[in-house]
Order: C-alpha cells, then structure tokens, then sequence
C-alpha cells in the first residue's frame, strides 16, 4: 500500500492510495485538524486490506482494545513474582506485569500473558498463491491471505511496515474467529489460507486456531515467516500447516543484527527442522544493493542449502524496491538476481526463481533433469498450471511440491 496523495480539507483527510495489485482506493477520514502520513496509514491500513473504502470516524489516537476474546498467551513461564518469560520466539523476552514483549501484542498482566491479537486480522486478502511467493504449492489457486499488527523483527526494509510496526491499539479492526475466517475463505473459493504480510509467529494462537477450523473445511494452511520461532511451537505447530514459506534475510549475522535486529542461527535451525520434519517448504531471499547482494556470501548460502536442506528446496531472490528506512538505495538491479540465479544453480540448487521482475526466464519451473519448462509463469500467474500429477510431461520425472490434492517429496 503506497500514498500517492493526501489533502486535507476541513478536517476531512482525502487520500488516494495504490496497493501492490496496482488498484486505486480513496479513503475519507475525518480527523481532529492534521494526520500525519504514518499516521494516517496505521490508521487506514486495515481499511484497505479488508477492502472498505471509507472510515467514518477513525481518530489518530490509541484506542481502547476490546478484552472480552482476550487468550492467554502459549509458551512462557513464570520467572518469579509477577514476572514472566515468553518462550514462543528465540528472543525469550523477561517481561514484568504491564509490560510487553518486543513483538509488541504479548502482555504481561498480574503475572499472566497474554496475546492481544487473537481475534483481530487487520488484513484480509483473496491473493494468488505465486505472491506468497509459493511455486511448487497448488498452482494458480488461491490463497486468503490474513495477519494481525506485530513482528519479532524491525527490518529496515519492510514493504508492510504500517502493520507489522504498529501497536495492536492502533488498528482498529473487527473480531473474527477462527471459524469465520475458515469460512470466509471456503467461499471466497481459495484452497488455502495464507499466514503473511506481518509475521504470523507472534499471532500464533489465533493462527492455530484458524489452521485447525481450515482443516475442518478442507482448507489448507500456508506461513509465511521469517522463521524465528522456537523448537517446540514449531513442531507442534507443523502438523496443522500444509507449507511453510520462510523469508531468509541474508547469509550473515551482521545483516540479521544491523538491519533486522534479529538472529541468523535460530533462523537456520528452523530451516533445518524443516527439512527433517518432511513438510513443504520453500526461501525467499530479498536482494538488496549493498546489503545483501554479494555474491561470495550467495554461493555460500546456496551452497549450505543444498548441504543442509536438499537440492529440490525452492529458492526464490526477489528485487528490492525502496521503502521504510531504506528508501535511500535503488531498485535491485535485474542483473543482480540473475546472476544469484545462476549462482545458486551452479551449487547444485535445482529450482530457482527470480521475483519482481516478471517476463524472466526465473519464473519459469524447469524440470531438473530435461531441462523443460514443466510450469510456465508471468508475475503472480502460472499460465500452464498442468503439474497436478507433480510429473514431468516429457520425461515423467517427479517435481517435488505440493500438487492437486498430494505432496510428492
């Protein structure tokens, strides 16, 4: 969601905003006097996303949050008094009573935690599945797409900063459960229900939840995490999901610390655990200038994938654009990413893709032994979605994914 104009006349906010799909929305909201640009996002954003055109009467000011669907959080234990630890992320913050962890929406209250998001999706979206991105998951289904305020992260270059950093107060939004989102879903005709935009680790109860009445309906689950999350949530967590998508940052500690405050090791022991626990799951790795696209550092991580986590794990290097706190740098060169792609495949990676440059050869599923284009893609559409058998055409050699109704490994 980008602002392309904001006036304000008469204590009126007129903005016109464009979201990721290209589509133009106007937003009313009326205000007391000036709203700033941040503001008004944290305050529209879940408008958008849930597709109302118009807040009548959204104010840039905290709110109260409604307790009555307040859960007690998952994972933490008491450290002593009325002090309590979080064990659901790496971070295992020590919170005393009144206060909150670092994601945000977890809080200590007389000793209990609790999440103060469970119920509250502040966005909703019917989204294809090739933008998670997904590509070896049900082709050109349908995925809806939810998340609630709140990360473990802060990186610098988040493209959903306006929720992902914003407080759960802020944002206004309708309680939903679990079974109406599962609902929702069944009939808006998706084959999934997608975990994303923000980091849905911190809203884990709510997305258990939901995967489970999913299931019910014979709906899948998709995440799509940076992958910082404990060993035992995880793995309780696994069996509810279909795939998990995981946006890998970078091979280097220095970049997880400086520009994500986060840690690389956790995020490589879930990858791992991943891969032994025999769900699908795919990387996305965000190339951007200067940061993260040397390509010494590339081959060592493709290299470590294909060591630790097998050769048929998709991997996905998409273009940056400026936004956030990194709009000082340019646009990834397209080049950059082809030669990661090439990179990557020389270490023996057999799929690779290339995101946010549609028309490229990166988009395209090659078969690894054939060399044939098996899955033909433009942007967010697979234009040859036939792979439901998860076999080769020409030469009949297994495609690992998530195919029509079956994995195939």
């Amino acid at each position: 969601m980008r602002l392309k104009k904001h006036t304000t006349v008469k204590n009126d906010v007129q903005a016109i905003l464009q979201t990721d799909g290209n589509s133009v929305i106007i937003i009313h909201v009326k205000a007391f006097n000036h709203i700033s640009r941040r503001k008004f996002l944290v305050t529209a954003g879940a408008v958008v996303t849930t597709g109302n055109s118009t807040l009548e009467s959204a104010q840039p000011k905290s709110t109260t949050f409604p307790t009555p669907e307040l859960r007690e959080a998952s994972y933490y234990k008491t450290v002593e008094n009325d002090i309590v630890q979080c064990e659901l992320c790496p971070r295992g913050c020590t919170v005393t009573s009144g206060k909150r962890g670092d994601c945000g929406v977890r809080e200590n209250r007389n000793g209990k935690y609790y999440t103060l998001v469970y119920g509250r999706p502040c966005a909703l979206n019917n989204d294809p599945i090739e933008k998670k991105p997904f590509f070896h998951v049900f082709p050109g289904s349908r995925s809806y797409s939810i998340a609630t305020a709140g990360c473990n992260f802060k990186c610098k270059f988040c493209q959903n900063w306006d929720i992902s950093q914003a407080k759960p107060e802020n944002i206004p939004t309708p309680f939903k459960t679990p079974q109406e989102i599962a609902k929702s879903a069944a009939e808006a005709g998706c084959k999934t229900i997608a975990y994303t935009y923000s980091e849905p680790i911190i809203y884990y109860e709510y997305m258990a939840d939901c995967a489970r009445a999913a299931k019910d309906l014979h709906i899948g689950n998709v995440m799509v995490s940076n992958g910082s999350i404990n060993e035992k949530p995880l793995k309780n967590l696994i069996p509810l999901l279909t795939a998990v998508k995981i946006d890998f940052k970078a091979f280097s500690q220095q970049f997880y610390g400086t520009i994500c405050n986060g840690k690389l090791q956790p995020v490589l022991d879930t990858l791992k655990r991943l891969a032994g626990s025999g769900i699908w799951f795919e990387m996305v790795m965000l190339v951007i200038p200067t940061l993260n696209d040397n390509m010494d550092e590339i081959k060592r991580m493709s290299a470590w994938v294909v060591k630790e986590l097998g050769p048929n794990v998709p991997l996905h290097f998409t273009r940056f654009h400026p936004d956030y706190q990194l709009r000082n740098l340019p646009r990834t060169p397209q080049t950059t990413l082809q030669k990661a792609r090439l990179l990557a495949m020389g270490q023996g990676c057999n799929f690779v893709y290339t995101g946010n440059m549609p028309g490229g050869e990166g988009e395209n599923t090659y078969c690894p032994k054939c060399k044939e284009i098996v899955l033909n893609r433009y942007g967010h559409m697979t234009v040859s979605p036939e792979l439901a058998t998860g076999k080769c055409h020409k030469c009949d050699a297994v495609i690992p994914g998530v195919w029509a109704t079956k994995k195939t490994p």
